[in-house]
């Protein structure tokens, strides 16, 4: 079997935020899977995805204190500043990050560790919504 869906997910704060419910809704069609992968994609040049803790939002909020810190805003050697001091570090920051991932399903539900979920990392202060293109494919039951 092979599905595929567009989500479309609101407006957020910059940070690093849990997403996994809002793709789990998405594919309700996951448990019909006795094995297979999910895809995820993001089409934004300044917000990227990654697996990280579920549980703690110190977590988070580390992580992004680190980026921040790495890809620094105020950096004078950036040339792409037409849209703001945090878009040229974004575009960085999501590069560094990625926009995909993929993760096993196992007997319908997704192969995440007990602590893990899938976060979606915004890098803008101002970001609008984010959209994203899920594909499962997999063994039926």
């Amino acid at each position: 079997m092979w599905l595929q869906r567009e989500i479309s997910l609101p407006p957020l704060e910059r940070g690093i935020h849990i997403i996994t419910r809002s793709v789990v809704s998405a594919i309700p069609e996951l448990n019909e899977l006795r094995v297979g992968l999910l895809h995820l994609f993001i089409h934004h040049t300044s917000a990227s995805l990654t697996i990280n803790e579920n549980a703690s939002p110190e977590v988070r909020g580390d992580l992004e204190r680190w980026l921040d810190d790495a890809v620094r805003e105020d950096a004078p050697y950036w040339r792409h500043t037409l849209e703001g001091p945090d878009d040229m570090p974004a575009h960085v920051k999501t590069s560094l990050m990625g926009p995909s991932l993929t993760v096993p399903i196992t007997e319908g539900r997704l192969g995440l560790g007990t602590w893990q979920g899938i976060c979606l990392c915004e890098h803008r202060d101002r970001a609008g919504s984010r959209q994203l293109t899920l594909t499962a494919c997999g063994e039926a039951y």
